[in-house]
């Protein structure tokens, strides 16, 4: 068996955990691509995974369609490789040979010699005969998608096309090693084309998502992955040269970094609560070259007694726990396993974290209140409620850069400018 059948079998296994166990595309992913040396086998893998799982339900309905009985739950890793193999098909469009020899080999090393046959003849069907086109709506849960609909009737159809989209590829240019016109001309020299989006100094976004062994010094720490709008967190805070920063959900350090990276002289604190999530912001701190210009901690951002020094801060960042509605193109499982309850809860943690995180600020500072969702009732609903509850803050208008003013806050909504669904409230405490 080639490289070729055992990244199909790899990514079986991480759809069959995400589809029929329950678990993180992001963690599976994160943990079978650690064991794969090639580059291009990882971003073989790593494409079919994200494929089936976007499209498991037009993938679903094609099995239905040619087979009188489609695969149980004994046979759950039989239905992850035709998936896998389907997504080589549409959307991906590799060469059907070889992705069918590949796949059917694959079946083989997963122990379903028996029904190699069947996974060829099957994947010879979708060649022939295309896969069921399906609707982006599909995806969802009637719940969550009844909840989109009434957030954003008029948006509602170009958000869910939006979500069922492969996301670009952002890059965000580290401004202590080099300028983006700098970093620009490395990339073309390296081959690969990008865009230079307008009034965002440290972003590239590439024509074509690559590993992150393709960027040139992304291990000396010279570019960093990250969503246009996530960079726009920087502007919508920008904390004064030397002031006191609090990063209160901080893991996996981007933002925090993208601070100290346009200026060493704030003095920052990145706290999240689980310590491998901690582990996480250290690493991108080190990568970077700013770890002596931080500190980190685990911590619970609710329990202050823990954590805080009494000495306020003049910024605080809260990139807020949410329902990630803003990011099903980047992590399109969220669809999967999100319930209502889930979305209660963390509508009632984030009201906590902000009350929290209120007292801790300077009179004058800035509560920066950031979620990556799209639903009302977690950004300006949230913002509303908190604003009645804490008459010393008022909400300090922000620009067009970050999408559509809500009355409470800006919601930039998925695909805009190329951009993820993320939402903006700069609050401002009174002196």
């Amino acid at each position: 068996m080639d490289h070729g059948a055992q990244a199909r079998l790899v990514a079986a296994r991480v759809i069959d955990a995400v589809l029929h166990h329950g678990r993180s595309l992001k963690a599976e992913l994160a943990a079978a691509l650690a064991g794969i040396g090639d580059v291009r086998d990882r971003a073989l893998v790593e494409a079919m995974a994200f494929a089936a799982i976007r499209h498991h339900g037009r993938y679903a309905a094609a099995l239905s369609r040619w087979m009188p009985r489609p695969p149980g739950a004994r046979d759950a890793p039989l239905r992850a490789l035709l998936y896998a193999g389907f997504a080589q098909l549409d959307p991906m469009g590799l060469p059907a040979h070889a992705a069918l020899n590949a796949t059917v080999d694959a079946a083989r090393l997963l122990g379903r010699a028996h029904q190699a046959n069947l996974v060829n003849a099957l994947l010879r069907r979708a060649q022939k005969d295309g896969l069921p086109s399906g609707s982006a709506e599909a995806a969802w849960p009637a719940w969550l998608l009844a909840e989109v609909r009434a957030d954003w009737p008029r948006d509602a159809d170009a958000i869910l096309t939006a979500s069922a989209a492969a996301a670009p590829q952002w890059l965000r240019v580290n401004a202590r090693r080099g300028t983006r016109d700098a970093y620009y001309t490395r990339l073309v020299q390296a081959g690969l084309q990008a865009e230079v989006p307008d009034a965002m100094p440290e972003a590239l976004r590439l024509a074509a998502p690559v590993p992150v062994d393709a960027l040139p010094g992304f291990a000396d720490g010279d570019v960093s992955i990250q969503d246009g709008a996530a960079q726009r967190v920087a502007d919508a805070l920008r904390p004064a040269s030397g002031a006191r920063v609090l990063d209160a959900c901080a893991a996996p350090g981007g933002k925090s970094a993208h601070l100290l990276e346009r200026d060493p002289a704030r003095r920052l604190l990145a706290i999240d609560i689980a310590a491998p999530r901690v582990a996480r912001i250290e690493q991108t701190f080190a990568r970077l070259g700013i770890g002596a210009q931080a500190r980190v901690r685990t911590a619970d951002a609710l329990d202050l007694a823990r954590w805080w020094d009494g000495a306020p801060f003049d910024a605080v960042l809260l990139d807020a726990p949410c329902s990630a509605t803003g990011i099903v193109r980047r992590q399109p499982d969220v669809l999967l396993h999100r319930r209502p309850k889930d979305l209660d809860a963390l509508v009632a943690l984030q009201a906590q974290l902000l009350d929290a995180l209120a007292t801790v600020l300077a009179p004058g500072g800035v509560l920066l209140y950031a979620t990556c969702s799209i639903l009302r009732r977690e950004n300006a609903a949230q913002v509303e409620a908190f604003l009645a509850r804490h008459p010393a803050f008022a909400l300090e208008p922000l620009d067009a850069r970050f999408g559509r003013d809500t009355g409470a806050g800006h919601q930039r909504l998925p695909g805009e400018d190329g951009m993820d669904g993320f939402f903006y409230a700069r609050l401002v405490r009174a002196r």
